[in-house]
C-alpha cells in the first residue's frame, strides 16, 4: 500500500506541481501514458502555476484513492476559453488510480469544474 501511494504522490509532486512531463514515461505504463500527457499538458500550459495539495491518499491492493486541492492561475487557453488571469483556489478533486508493478495503469476522478469556472469567470 505505501508503494502504490509512493507512485501517485511521485506523480502529484514532479508531474502536476513540478511540470516534469517526462516523468510521465516513468509512472505510467506506455497504454496510459499518451493519454495522460494529453490531460497534465494542456492543463500546466493553462495554469502555469498549477499546485496540487494532496490531503488523503488511501491504498487497498492496486487502488489507490486520492483527495485533493488545487490552485492556480489562468495564464493559457483552457477548454476554448482564453486565459483571464485569474485565480482559482481551494479546488477539490478526487481521483482513483489503479497502480500494477510499481506504474499507473489507469486514471479516473471527479473535479469540482463548476466551482474552478465561477472562480475564472468563465
Amino acid at each position: 500500500s505505501e508503494e502504490t501511494k509512493a507512485v501517485v504522490q511521485r506523480m502529484i509532486d514532479e508531474v502536476f506541481n513540478a511540470g516534469r512531463l517526462e516523468v510521465i514515461d516513468e509512472l505510467y505504463w506506455s497504454e496510459s501514458a499518451e493519454s495522460a500527457k494529453r490531460w497534465v499538458e494542456p492543463f500546466r500550459l493553462a495554469f502555469p502555476d498549477f499546485e496540487m495539495q494532496t490531503l488523503e491518499l488511501v491504498a487497498e491492493g492496486d487502488r489507490v484513492v486520492g483527495r485533493f486541492r488545487c490552485s492556480g492561475t489562468h495564464l493559457g487557453p483552457w477548454h476554448e476559453s482564453q486565459p483571464t488571469g485569474r485565480r482559482m483556489h481551494d479546488i477539490d478533486e478526487v481521483y482513483f488510480f489503479t497502480v500494477r508493478d510499481g506504474r499507473i495503469a489507469d486514471t479516473w476522478g471527479i473535479e469540482d469544474t463548476a466551482k474552478r469556472i465561477r472562480q475564472l469567470g468563465l
